[in-house]
């Protein structure tokens, strides 16, 4: 056999990974309502398909397409050969649609613009620019299972895991981060910067000002780089509202050489198949290198010029960004609301397009064995593909990311009568057969409320929030 390098041979990409066998088993056994009705749903996807009412605006802007009659004078200029900086008219159309999703409290300058094909290859091009071989990011848990390709398989880059914990609502604490860096150095590791996500995946939780001050502080006195992922920006759907990094380092003193953002259009617009990555730093080392990095992972001539035709309509983008939020908050409201009525709590969250279940109660034992166990059951008997936390590096067994934004109403409704079958037997075997009657059931699921409430589990008798934030409109 002819031999091929260690990286086509070895494991780096993580596909062995829970996370990728959900997506395995949706891919063998994909539902449909009619072909397929006992099939696998996706729910380990984060997409946002809840306001995809694109038609309209294509059709109103037919010169937005190359391939029709209004932009065929366009077409000759547009497919020759692109510099790798990017048309100058797309830089300037994401810096303000960025600056927008902010609030517009903070301005991008369209010369630090880098495109990059996806967020994905956005983040493996900050690492190649940020760190050699053998050296280390610290990474707060849990996070993304999609980084320890990105970031680590080609680059030979180490994550070290920064262990948050569910009694603070997983929220990133200077102890934590001091214990993982001094571990870094125990290890050998020299750490060269820390990755935050913001909006999180999976939690659906932004990072409070004063915790991201902290962060900030934190990096300048080890004088290590901060890379802020910010593709979910636009998901926040409920107060308290998103604050960028950006905005961070206006406020405090601090070594802007080390700030870089990860932007895509993919979550906040719904655009994953587009491919649009954008890298954002501070550094014009940075920006220069990861410039002619993009050589290796460019957007599309023809993808520029439809976002940058889409994007230059304010009243387009304006009235996107708040219906967007709008169906969000109201999705996000009934799936947490159907599932606290069945005993499953869940993480109070705000953002992004999935929740962070509890399913702590399930376990037959708190061990990570026990989770596999119940995601096997989840996967192959109730035929959801949700995602186990110990596939995000979460140090706690029991949780699960559920994404909600992916699917219409009618899979929606499936996919939670699903759930209720799945907690109904769950309870029948936890109650003596005798007393299981429709009364019991639910008195059961009364007892549970206790295993539920805390303030940072939302329960079935947790108040629900009443109205989205809509921060286009103030």
């Amino acid at each position: 056999m002819v031999a091929i390098s260690k990286i086509a041979t070895g494991n780096g990409h993580g596909e062995n990974s829970p996370y990728f066998d959900g997506w395995k088993a949706y891919e063998t056994n994909p539902f449909h309502p009619t072909e397929r009705p006992d099939g696998v749903i996706q729910m380990g996807l984060a997409e946002n398909q809840l306001c995809f009412n694109f038609k309209k605006w294509i059709m109103q802007h037919p010169e937005a397409s190359l391939c029709s009659a209004e932009g065929v004078n366009k077409f000759k200029e547009t497919a020759l050969f692109q510099d790798y900086h990017g048309m100058p008219e797309f830089r300037q159309a994401v810096a303000k649609f960025m600056g927008k999703v902010r609030g517009d409290r903070v301005k991008f300058d369209p010369d630090r613009i880098v495109m990059s094909g996806g967020a994905t290859g956005a983040h493996e091009m900050v690492a190649f620019c940020l760190a050699d071989p053998g050296e280390a990011f610290l990474v707060p848990t849990p996070y993304y299972p999609g980084f320890d390709r990105d970031l680590r398989w080609r680059t030979g880059v180490e994550l070290v895991p920064v262990f948050c914990e569910s009694s603070n609502n997983f929220k990133i604490t200077r102890n934590a981060l001091e214990i993982a860096y001094e571990k870094a150095k125990e290890a050998n590791l020299r750490v060269k910067g820390l990755l935050i996500t913001n909006p999180s995946n999976p939690l659906g939780t932004i990072l409070d000002r004063e915790t991201l001050k902290s962060v900030v502080k934190f990096i300048n006195e080890k004088n290590i780089h901060l890379i802020g992922d910010e593709i979910y920006a636009a998901t926040v759907f409920m107060e308290p509202e998103f604050v960028s990094i950006s905005e961070i380092i206006e406020e405090v003193e601090c070594n802007r050489d080390l700030i870089h953002i990860v932007y895509s259009l993919s979550k906040d617009m719904g655009f994953p198949g587009f491919r649009v990555g954008i890298v954002y730093s501070y550094n014009d080392a940075v920006v220069s290198c990861a410039r002619k990095m993009s050589s290796f992972g460019l957007v599309s001539s023809q993808t520029q010029h439809l976002i940058v035709s889409m994007l230059s309509d304010d009243d387009f983008v304006d009235s996107f960004i708040v219906e967007s939020k709008e169906q969000l908050f109201k999705r996000h409201k009934y799936f947490t609301w159907s599932l606290s009525q069945v005993g499953i709590g869940s993480l109070k969250s705000n953002a992004g397009l999935f929740i962070w279940m509890d399913l702590r109660k399930l376990l037959k034992e708190k061990t990570f064995e026990a989770e596999m166990d119940l995601w096997k059951v989840i996967i192959n008997e109730v035929k959801l593909n949700v995602s186990p936390g110990s596939s995000f590096h979460c140090n706690e067994p029991g949780w699960f990311r559920v994404c909600f934004a992916n699917m219409d109403d009618h899979t929606m409704e499936v996919a939670l009568l699903r759930i209720r079958t799945f907690m109904f037997k769950q309870n029948e075997a936890m109650v003596p057969r005798k007393l299981c009657t429709r009364s019991s059931l639910k008195l059961s699921f009364s007892r549970r409320r206790d295993d539920f409430m805390s303030p940072s589990i939302m329960s079935p008798h947790s108040p629900l929030p009443q109205s989205p934030l809509v921060l286009a409109r103030t």
